[in-house]
């Protein structure tokens, strides 16, 4: 595999890289300047004073948004839609719905406040419950994200994800339940927020002509493009709410960084030599494989006894990570210690961790995109947008002024494109037409922002029709297998393999096998160790392939003791925290199965039935071995390979299927499982094309 997209390939260093040459020119381009028009008591305590020393009163008190309340909750109380535009930092998202619970606009209803990520909705309503209730979530404050509800009949203000709020709507498109919905972080777009967008002008527009409880919706999110969201909802009136950030300080590197990955630790450690110790660092890079590596890295080389600087903690952040994994960057650490977070882009706009002073941006994000003539969806590392710099860059702003080291230079800057392209236009929409079927409405007249392609939809609902969710293309009404396939938070493909696995009797294998696939891998691989952590999983592999492997791993993990389980997953090299994730899915899985009258079933061993169960479901991902030793995808004559992580890697097998294709220098394909090709007819009669 290419090296530039997975840093774990490369060999520890022996000592720190070398160090990355920056522009130090500082001029106002390269600012980000936001004046502070607050005139707290902040400025004159100095920058380096934490919010935690302040008592969580004080804390509101001198938040930009205290002032403007009274302004604020007139505005909610003339107007049902209301676009609000928050600097960051100005306490827009933890403020506002206790305004309005305090003022009881709510009435009896409920305040949802939508996040797109599943680690914001957590803290953040952490931090609310703190602020109203000493601490105490799930009682008048509450979260909802995916396999986790804490949440009670005293619930009033509730955060969620937005694909939990998605998934209410289907028992109740009037969303009858909460009369404020708070959509937050508006700006970034993802699939769930445009659908949900749609979903909540109808539901409120519904209720409206029915002359039934109104509902008031806020669209909130530091940096938008006000005019077409306004123009979107109704023409609303739109709010702006001054922020208290503070000069960000721009560097782009003086030549391109190819490997970003080892030019991110080299300039953690030129800061780390520099900078004082409660001054943290933020790492922004694609995945969970580089960013477990570059921890690896950087713990390794801080026990040099050559390196200098403060003592240091490593915290990784991605959204596979269980809740008590993710909230672990939010906690303090000991005085004089720096705290080093390497995330994803969650750490972009969703949450906001204290005391970070430096940002080091990669440049890169990985990205889904979907090719609807081909039928292709890559996983692709790729360049990020001017807009996710501008906000990567921001994180080191928020308490005083901030520093932002680019890994590129100015010029691959103005040659990105302005904004990121909304989700919506550039994934497989089979899983969105199926939810919005499920919800009586036809994904060609929904009311999006952003369209997407004719040629997205179409594919589609080619896709649903193959797997039988619906009977002919642009079908209006979903079969009785799609309505059952809908129940499932899932993929559709995943939701018709666990539905077939009925008729295999193999549920308690489908089920094992999908909760490993719904996270990110269970397999850790450290950069210096990857021959022994193969060997070690020796035991677990199957000639038959890495779905079958992943169902060995679990069985195995489960005869494990509590107290064994730790030191089980180190000696075996395996995550811990994504196979805990995983028993967590599998758990809510067979809860979701009992309830739509699927018995638990066990093939005990007969490997062919599981093998053909996926099939009922991945039979378009298909790859044949032809007579050149290469792999054709039957579905577009694509060109692929076997992805050196699979224990399939170096072998030949003459067909098989696979759940993910990922495209560096090459088109790989991961999480692989062989299959008889004469299977094909006998289980999609005439789908296959060779």
């Amino acid at each position: 595999m290419d090296s530039k997209y997975n840093f774990s390939t490369k060999p520890i260093l022996k000592r720190k890289p070398e160090p990355i040459v920056f522009n130090i020119k500082n001029d106002n381009s390269k600012k980000i300047k936001f004046e502070d028009k607050s005139n707290s008591l902040l400025n004159k305590h100095g920058s380096n004073e934490r919010r935690g020393k302040l008592s969580l009163q004080e804390q509101k008190r001198r938040l930009p948004i205290f002032d403007k309340r009274n302004q604020l909750l007139n505005l909610i109380t003339r107007y049902n839609t209301l676009v609000i535009i928050g600097e960051t930092g100005c306490g827009k998202t933890t403020q506002i719905p206790q305004y309005i619970f305090s003022a009881r606009l709510q009435g009896n209803g409920k305040i949802a406040v939508t996040q797109p990520r599943r680690v914001a909705a957590i803290s953040i309503a952490l931090r609310v419950a703190q602020e109203m209730a000493n601490g105490s979530v799930g009682d008048t404050v509450g979260y909802s994200v995916r396999f986790e509800d804490v949440t009670s009949k005293k619930t009033k203000i509730k955060f969620l994800t937005d694909g939990m709020l998605l998934r209410e709507a289907i028992s109740d498109n009037l969303l009858m339940n909460y009369t404020v919905i708070i959509l937050d972080e508006a700006h970034e777009r993802t699939i769930h927020t445009d659908v949900l967008f749609g979903i909540v002008k109808q539901a409120q527009k519904l209720r409206n002509d029915k002359q039934v409880m109104p509902l008031k919706v806020l669209i909130m999110s530091a940096t938008m493009d006000v005019d077409h969201f306004s123009q979107y909802f109704n023409h609303c009136k739109a709010v702006y709410i001054e922020g208290r950030t503070y000069p960000v300080n721009i560097y782009h590197s003086i030549k391109p960084q190819d490997d970003y990955q080892t030019a991110c630790v080299a300039t953690f450690f030129k800061i780390h030599k520099q900078a004082p110790p409660n001054h943290d660092v933020l790492i922004f890079l694609t995945g969970q494989d580089e960013i477990e590596a570059v921890c690896y890295h950087i713990r390794t080389l801080l026990r040099e006894p050559d390196v200098e600087g403060p003592p240091a903690r490593v915290f990784p952040l991605y959204a596979a990570q269980s809740s008590a994994q993710q909230m672990q960057v939010f906690q303090s650490v000991p005085i004089n210690t720096r705290k080093v977070i390497v995330s994803t882009n969650v750490a972009e706009t969703s949450v906001t961790i204290t005391g970070v002073k430096y940002v080091i941006d990669s440049g890169m994000v990985k990205v889904r995109s979907y090719n609807p003539a081909t039928g292709f969806e890559v996983l692709k590392v790729n360049r990020i947008s001017q807009e996710q710099a501008w906000q990567r860059s921001g994180r080191s702003g928020r308490e005083s002024e901030g520093f932002c080291y680019r890994l590129y230079t100015k010029n691959q800057f103005d040659s990105m494109c302005l904004s990121t392209v909304p989700e919506i236009q550039r994934v497989n929409l089979a899983n969105v037409a199926l939810q919005l079927l499920a919800l009586g409405i036809h994904i060609l007249n929904f009311d999006f922002m952003d369209k997407p392609s004719p040629e997205s939809i179409t594919s589609a609902f080619e896709q649903l029709k193959q797997l039988q969710a619906v009977e002919e293309i642009f079908s209006k009404r979903l079969t009785p297998l799609g309505s059952k396939m809908a129940q499932f938070p899932l993929d559709p493909r995943f939701s018709k393999i666990l539905i077939s696995s009925q008729e295999y009797g193999c549920v308690e294998e489908a089920l094992t096998i999908i909760a490993m696939l719904s996270g990110e891998s269970i397999l850790f691989n450290p950069p210096s160790k990857r021959e022994e952590a193969q060997m070690m999983r020796q035991r677990f592999s199957s000639a038959y392939g890495d779905l079958i492997m992943l169902l060995n791993v679990f069985r195995e993990f489960n005869k494990i003791g509590q107290s064994n389980i730790r030191s089980w997953c180190q000696e075996h090299y395996i995550n811990l925290r994504n196979i805990v994730y995983a028993k967590q899915i599998r758990l809510q899985l067979q809860e979701l199965c009992e309830w739509c009258h699927i018995p638990i079933s066990s093939c005990e061993g007969k490997l062919d039935q599981i093998r053909k169960c996926m099939l009922t479901g991945l039979f378009m991902n298909v790859a044949e071995l032809h007579r050149d030793r290469q792999y054709i995808m039957l579905s577009n004559k694509q060109v692929v390979n076997i992805h050196p992580s699979s224990v399939l890697h170096g072998q030949q097998p003459a067909c098989v299927i696979f759940t993910e294709v990922i495209q560096t220098s090459k088109c790989y394909l991961r999480n692989l499982l062989t299959i008889e090709k004469d299977w094909l007819n006998e289980i999609v009669p005439g789908y296959a094309k060779c």
